[in-house]
């Protein structure tokens, strides 16, 4: 039985589905990471996964994908 967790993070910088696709594929390609929604107009990410990444390959994802890691 897989224990699936999520978290929701702040990203800056989003304007438009190109941008959540962006974040989106970055965010995939983590370990772990079983599903990403992205809310551009409310800037936020809700990570799902087992386990879930850290701060830092999350903030490393983002700004690959262009876009600012705000917690």
């Amino acid at each position: 039985m897989v224990n699936v967790s999520t978290r929701s993070i702040a990203v800056t910088g989003m304007t438009c589905d190109h941008c959540a696709s962006a974040v989106r594929a970055e965010l995939s390609k983590l370990p772990g990471v079983t599903g990403v929604e992205v809310d551009v107009t409310a800037g936020t990410v809700r990570i799902s996964g087992d386990p879930l990444p850290g701060d830092t390959p999350l903030r490393e994802a983002v700004e690959e994908a262009g876009y600012q890691f705000a917690g």
